[in-house]
This record gives C-alpha cells, sequence and structure tokens, in this order.
C-alpha cells in the first residue's frame, strides 16, 4: 500500500480501538524541534532550559511566569502558541477530539498554521487506505491555500506556496506531446500522471483541475465524505453540481468565507451580479443516510455546499465548516 503525506508526522502518533489518534511523546518532541523553537545563540538561560527540558519531558507543566522570563518577545510568543497547542491536545482523547472541541469552542486563539497541521494529519487518517491521487490532490484543499490558475477554460488549482510567486502556466497533456517549453511550469495531476503523486505528495506541486464533469471535484466530494464520517460518525453522499437550478436552499454551507457570504446573499432572494457569480468555483448537494439525524426542521432535504474564491483568486477552505455547519443533531466523533 502507497504511504502519503509523510512530513505531517502520522507515523508518530498512536491509534485508539476505535481509530483516532492519540497524541504521543515522539510527536510533540518533533514540535519542540522545529526550528521556529530552536534557541539561537543569543537565547536568554530561561529559553535554553525551557526547550531542553521540554525536549527531555515534552508534557511537564509549564507556568505563565516562566514564559514570562524568557527575554525575546517573538520567542516568547513562540512558546505561548506552541504550548497551547499541546496542552489542547493532551486535554482530549484523540487529535480528533480535540480538533472538534476546538472548532465547536469558536476559539480563534491559535495560529492557521497549527490548526492546518492539526487538519492534514487528522485527514491523512481519515484517509488511510485510499488509493486514488485525485482524492488525495483535492484533500489538499482542506490544509493548503491555492491559487486559480487561468488556463483556457479549464478551472486549474495550484498550492499558493508553490506557485504564489510565479506565474506559471500549466503544463497539460497536449502540450507535453507537442514538447512546449515554458519557463514557469506547474505539472495538472492527470491519468498520465497519476501514479507520481505518491512520490511527490509532500511537496504539493501538482495542480488540480476542479473543471465541472471532470475529476476534481468528484475526488473533492469524496474527501469531504471521508472527513464528515470520520469526524462526526456519519454516513453521507456528497455530488458536484453543475448549478443550483431551481434548488430549495433549505440549508446549504459555505465552504469558506466568500461563500458563506454569496450563500447568505441568495438566502435572502438576493440575485448574484456576474462578478460574484463568476466567484464560484464548484456546488455539491449532501444528502444524510439517516435522516433522522438531521435537524427537524430539514429532515430529509438535501444540504448544499458552496465553493469560491477570493477576489484575489484564492480559494481558503475551510473544513471545519463541514463539522459545525451541517444540520445534525449534536454527534460526538465515532473515533
Amino acid at each position: 500500500m502507497n504511504d502519503f503525506w509523510i512530513a505531517c508526522g502520522h507515523h508518530l502518533l498512536d491509534r485508539d480501538e476505535g481509530g483516532g489518534l492519540r497524541v504521543t511523546d515522539e510527536f510533540l518532541k518533533a514540535y519542540f524541534a522545529r526550528p521556529e523553537l530552536m534557541p539561537p545563540e543569543d537565547a536568554c538561560p530561561v529559553e535554553r532550559r525551557l526547550h531542553r527540558e521540554l525536549l527531555a519531558e515534552p508534557r511537564r507543566l509549564v507556568s505563565a511566569d516562566e514564559i514570562a522570563g524568557i527575554v525575546d518577545a517573538d520567542a516568547r510568543e513562540n512558546w505561548r502558541f506552541v504550548l497551547a497547542f499541546r496542552d489542547l491536545l493532551v486535554r482530549h482523547p484523540t487529535l480528533e477530539a480535540a480538533y472538534l472541541a476546538f472548532v465547536r469552542s469558536g476559539a480563534n486563539d491559535l495560529p492557521p498554521l497549527f490548526v492546518n497541521q492539526l487538519v492534514h494529519v487528522i485527514l491523512r487518517n481519515a484517509l488511510d487506505g485510499c488509493d486514488d491521487p485525485f482524492v488525495l490532490r483535492a484533500a489538499e484543499l482542506f490544509f493548503r491555500i491555492q491559487r486559480i490558475l487561468p488556463h483556457e477554460q479549464a478551472l486549474l488549482l495550484g498550492d499558493e506556496e508553490i506557485v504564489g510567486g510565479l506565474s506559471p502556466t500549466p503544463v497539460l497533456s497536449l502540450m507535453s506531446m507537442l514538447g512546449a517549453t515554458i519557463d514557469a511550469t506547474v505539472e495538472v495531476l492527470s491519468e498520465d500522471n497519476a501514479q507520481a503523486y505518491w512520490q511527490r505528495s509532500d511537496q504539493f506541486d501538482m495542480a488540480l483541475d476542479l473543471t465541472p464533469d471532470g475529476r476534481g471535484p468528484a475526488a473533492l466530494a469524496l474527501a469531504m465524505t471521508r472527513w464528515v464520517s470520520h469526524l462526526l460518525g456519519i454516513d453521507v453522499t456528497i455530488e458536484p453540481l453543475r448549478a443550483l437550478q431551481d434548488a430549495r436552499l433549505t440549508w446549504y454551507v459555505g465552504l469558506d468565507a466568500d461563500a458563506t457570504r454569496l450563500g447568505d446573499r441568495l438566502w435572502r432572494g438576493e440575485e448574484l451580479d456576474e462578478r460574484s457569480a463568476d466567484r464560484v468555483l464548484a456546488l455539491f448537494r449532501l444528502t444524510l443516510a439517516d435522516s433522522s439525524q438531521a435537524l427537524d426542521d430539514v429532515g430529509a432535504e438535501p444540504v448544499y455546499l458552496i465553493l469560491s474564491m477570493t477576489p484575489d483568486q484564492k480559494l481558503r477552505l475551510k473544513p471545519q465548516n463541514l463539522l459545525t455547519g451541517l444540520p445534525v443533531k449534536r454527534l460526538e466523533m465515532a473515533t
């Protein structure tokens, strides 16, 4: 079986009987060994001692006074964040439970970097055994900002960190056959190169084709299905749509902040202007397998999912919206 996303550290974690991820000292030590926390040569004795002792005993209690004793202000802030993250993980039986508690609380006291890393490793667990590179590439949207790559009539997404400073031209199969040579290029995941994903999964350097009726929307739908099932323990069916077309918008979930605002306008019966409508990238219909799990005023009605881009053509998917925005009765994680 092919492994993927090795850099997320999933191999450092244990699993409980339900399949949830249990934090280990090895996983915590990997955070304390990050370059951001390595004390520089001119670090104060307090910071050096804290770093040394946490590498040896990563769960030891650290007082606020101890952090306050660190001389460098940036170092103090880094330590406050990483220790808050550590404390969140050790307070809960699994990483999945920690993430659910965090998103349900509405807290925003952790940097997005830590939240995205938590999503990354949980999603790696949810997709364990998946053998479809298209689903895995689509799942990268959960924890990696994407940039829209204009290319004729195709809707292509490239990783923002990889292509953000470039003006890349996507390399499609036809261009490859014609021997096109372009300075800045990004390879689009296709049937021809899909097997290369396994060796490149930690590089995030393959673009995703999200064009309607292609592999991309269906792959993203399956990734979302696995995410909901793993964390909420409910069975759902998610299918991509080309348009809402007279849909009864009983309930909808914006998969990003911009999509939520657009959905609110549709909910109020407003017509979207052309510029706003053009920012909608994908639409999905979610159906609960057991309608008795839905809120009474929704029942068996489908839930519509909206995905959009920002005005500067970026995509920042918020996977927590799939967990907190669904009209389901309070459910605890099954894992």
